[in-house]
């Protein structure tokens, strides 16, 4: 699945005190232009797109849901025939949820994934939340997004609220699209010990950077893990609970890989940004030997002048991935246009534009859309003639 996106963050950040929402589909003029971006798609030659209805203004509060633009949207999507990866969650909820530290806020996040999947029968995939791991500790460790708390107990709390949320939206769109498959967009870290007195510390961020995965698929943690768990807040029931009530069956584990995926431990317990060390071949072959899924390379992207030498470079270990004979399924180079913001990880509101879409914030195709381009043309053929026997029907 050749795909890209259409960023979609809404966390809400703290400005002088008030409370503002980033909105990317607005800042990037999405809501004005969805028509004229859906045509770009199809001029790149790509026929899947990770894309998501904007979920703080679709879910108007408990049981109350307003289709307005997803009824345009995703009509529109369907005449074209892309098939859209639908992305529920993305950093972000409703005002009237509040943040993530809410413990009602899955229940009612279940419900609208079910009225979703509803509404829109013939749509097969989904990401119910997408980067569980990123959106717990930039909005409930780091103090930057949305609750904008800074501690291990309010760290995990996000994290079990997210991971529920994204269980039960999975049982309840198969209640009514039994076919559907998730795929879990997931950042793919890493963490190197500077000298061996960081190695504990750096063992540590290493498990941990498998929580919200191992939550979701069910998957037992070592005893660190679960200590650090139960000391921050979860009960064993809810530990357990995560052990019953998981679904991977149909699920492809999506990793995301950018050049500030690995990090450096420092001896004062600090990390840096290390920069690309062992790459996305590496680290996905780490996460694939934990949970024996299909894999999907569901984000990446760098600004230019870097683009297309850092697109060439994923592809090569994507395809040497794939000639090793493990199972990954699609390549995502995200996103279709210039982001906004995200050299401060959205902290900021100040409209500076970011160089990383396949066009421009003016909708001009840059470099590295040119090169995608020419990339999916050469190479679909080949690969449907190298399928691994994943096979999918669209409907």
């Amino acid at each position: 699945m050749f795909a890209t996106g259409i960023e979609n963050s809404y966390p809400t950040i703290n400005v002088d005190g008030k409370k503002v929402r980033v909105d990317e589909m607005e800042k990037t003029g999405h809501y004005k232009r969805w028509k004229e971006d859906f045509s770009l798609v199809k001029e790149m030659g790509i026929e899947f797109l990770r894309y998501g209805p904007p979920y703080h203004t679709c879910h108007v509060g408990p049981g109350q849901y307003d289709w307005s633009f997803s009824d345009e949207t995703f009509h529109e999507l369907k005449r074209l025939e892309i098939t859209p990866l639908v992305d529920l969650c993305h950093f972000g909820v409703p005002d009237w949820v509040g943040d993530f530290q809410n413990s009602d806020w899955p229940k009612y996040f279940a419900e609208y994934a079910k009225a979703f999947a509803a509404r829109y029968p013939h749509i097969q995939f989904f990401t119910p939340v997408n980067e569980i791991f990123i959106a717990a500790t930039f909005s409930a460790q780091y103090g930057w997004w949305n609750e904008s708390l800074t501690s291990d107990r309010t760290f995990v709390t996000a994290l079990k609220n997210l991971c529920k949320a994204n269980v039960l939206a999975m049982q309840a769109i198969l209640e009514v699209t039994p076919d559907a498959t998730f795929i879990q967009s997931e950042s793919s870290e890493y963490f190197h010990a500077e000298d061996p007195s960081c190695r504990e510390h750096a063992d540590f961020l290493n498990e941990k950077r498998f929580l919200s995965l191992d939550l979701s698929y069910g998957h037992p943690v070592n005893v660190p893990m679960y200590k650090y768990l139960l000391e921050n807040g979860m009960t064993d029931e809810e530990y357990q609970w995560f052990e019953k009530s998981y679904i991977k069956a149909r699920c492809i584990m999506g990793n995301d890989y950018y050049v500030t995926n690995e990090h450096t431990v420092h001896a004062d317990g600090s990390t840096s940004a290390s920069g690309e060390i062992f790459g996305y071949y590496i680290i996905t072959h780490q996460y694939f030997n934990r949970y024996n899924l299909p894999v999907m390379h569901t984000e990446t992207n760098i600004s230019e002048p870097y683009s297309v030498n850092w697109l060439k470079k994923e592809w090569a270990n994507l395809y040497r991935f794939k000639q090793d004979g493990f199972p990954i399924v699609g390549f995502t180079w995200y996103s279709l246009i210039d982001q906004m913001d995200w050299d401060t990880a959205l902290r900021s509101n100040a409209g500076n534009v970011n160089p990383l879409g396949l066009y421009d914030i003016d909708r001009k195709i840059r470099p590295v859309g040119e090169a995608y381009k020419k990339l999916i043309s050469m190479w679909k053929d080949v690969l449907d003639e190298e399928s691994y026997g994943l096979h999918f029907s669209y409907r």
